[in-house]
């Protein structure tokens, strides 16, 4: 038995709509998070070095509704692809998507850019479910966790390997030639989809959209699972200012010479005269790069603890890692500080998942699971307004950058003692 289950849970159990799923998730994700490890930086730089020119506050706002839109889209898209087929929903997710890229490139008005920025997060949230959905309905109780463990890594991989690589050589051509790298990236897809991808089988759907409220106000009158998702969202406005304030404080006000002479040393090993540069884009491939090589390491040791006392770990691993951005401007100080929180999110998040599935009511788990998005919508909803005003305030204005990292390291203390009291007071007994 163990060994008919180890051969289910192989690497060859995969039928090829699996991997072909997995290579679209790794090429619109690297193209998504390729654009946004700069476009918080491109948006804002003055129009005389290649950028927009728009004030951090004009940024904040269209953060503050594309990305929630990214979170709260899944919901009706999963319904509409159960509907009328997964094939017909990628089709419209990567002309979208890949539209909304190259206006982009090509936009140089606010209004112009945030139209844009809405087409293709319109393709991007129509995208997710569908692949999570492929991948659910192409993987048996077996192989589901290795199957979900290499569309993870592929979410990750992605995300260090575009802006890693690709964003150095392509800004400094254009920054436009980001945009219409993505452009590339998302919209080939739509012929992998065209030719290759198979309509996966699955039960008949009769929800109307309707239905999808109805589901969503049962799950929003359940005030302790909405009460946590509000408490939880907390950490996840300090995890938004990754790709907004984070990066405006690098390029204003870090000098990382001392990484780049380190990393230099490293390369000049193999190639005569490196003149490799830590920049924007490299943020997130600090979190990608860190999940990449510890989330095994990290899972395997919080596997059997409880949720709500590692979720708090986690959230106070995060505080640490924001704070220690307000110790010191010293360029591995600020490397530290990326990787302490991109550590406390590996450990929070998924047992922040499993938590939800240990609350949701045995016949609504995947309801609970689906709404659990939330905590996204709340966190970037806040956290791209929140972040471009202070930072403006506390950094732009005072001159004082310490004080905005102190603001977001209360915020993240003001998230554990809000769980310590749910789990106290409010959480179900004998599932926290």
């Amino acid at each position: 038995m163990a060994d008919a289950l180890k051969e289910k849970a192989s690497i060859k159990s995969f039928p090829k709509n699996f991997w072909v799923v997995i290579l679209m998730e790794f090429f619109e994700r690297g193209s998504y998070y390729g654009v946004m490890s700069v476009l918080s930086v491109y948006l804002v730089l003055n129009v005389d070095k290649g950028g927009l020119g728009f004030t951090k506050e004009s940024v904040g706002v269209i953060k503050s509704v594309i990305t929630p839109l990214l979170y709260l889209l899944p919901i009706l898209s999963g319904a509409i692809a159960d509907r009328f087929g997964y094939r017909k929903m990628l089709m419209f997710a990567f002309t979208v998507m890949s539209t909304g890229y190259l206006l982009t490139g090509l936009a140089s008005s606010y209004a112009l850019v945030f139209m844009s920025l809405l087409l293709m997060v319109l393709g991007a949230g129509s995208f997710k479910p569908v692949i999570s959905g492929t991948i659910a309905r192409t993987t048996n109780e077996g192989n589901s966790t290795l199957g979900f463990g290499i569309f993870y890594w592929s979410i990750n991989l992605g995300a260090f390997i575009f802006p890693l690589i690709l964003i150095p050589i392509l800004k400094d051509i254009s920054w436009s030639y980001i945009f219409f790298m993505a452009a590339i990236g998302t919209g080939s897809l739509f012929f992998l989809n065209l030719f290759v991808y198979k309509e996966p089988e699955r039960p008949k759907s009769t929800k109307t959209i309707g239905e999808v409220f109805v589901g969503m106000f049962k799950v929003l009158i359940d005030w302790r699972f909405i009460l946590m998702i509000v408490i939880y969202s907390g950490f996840w406005i300090l995890y938004f200012q990754m790709f907004d304030t984070v990066l405006w404080y690098l390029k204003d006000h870090m000098d990382m010479a001392p990484v780049d002479k380190f990393v230099n040393g490293i390369l000049g090993i193999f190639i005569s005269n490196p003149k490799w540069i830590f920049d924007a884009e490299h943020v997130t491939v600090i979190n990608a790069g860190t999940i990449i090589l510890l989330q095994l390491l990290v899972s395997s040791i919080v596997k059997n603890t409880k949720a709500l006392p590692t979720m708090i770990v986690g959230i106070g691993l995060g505080t640490i890692g924001m704070g220690i951005l307000a110790i010191s401007s010293h360029a591995w100080v600020f490397m530290a500080g990326i990787i302490i929180f991109s550590i406390g999110e590996m450990t929070a998040h998924p047992k922040f998942i499993s938590y939800v599935g240990l609350i949701a009511p045995e016949d609504k788990k995947a309801l609970y699971l689906g709404y659990s998005f939330l905590y996204g919508v709340i966190g970037s909803g806040i956290g791209g307004i929140l972040g471009a005003y202070s930072y403006v305030h506390f950094v732009d204005k005072l001159n004082n950058p310490s004080a905005l990292w102190f603001m977001f390291s209360l915020i993240g203390v003001a998230t554990i003692l809000g769980l310590l009291l749910y789990a106290k007071f409010i959480a179900p007994k004998g599932k926290h």
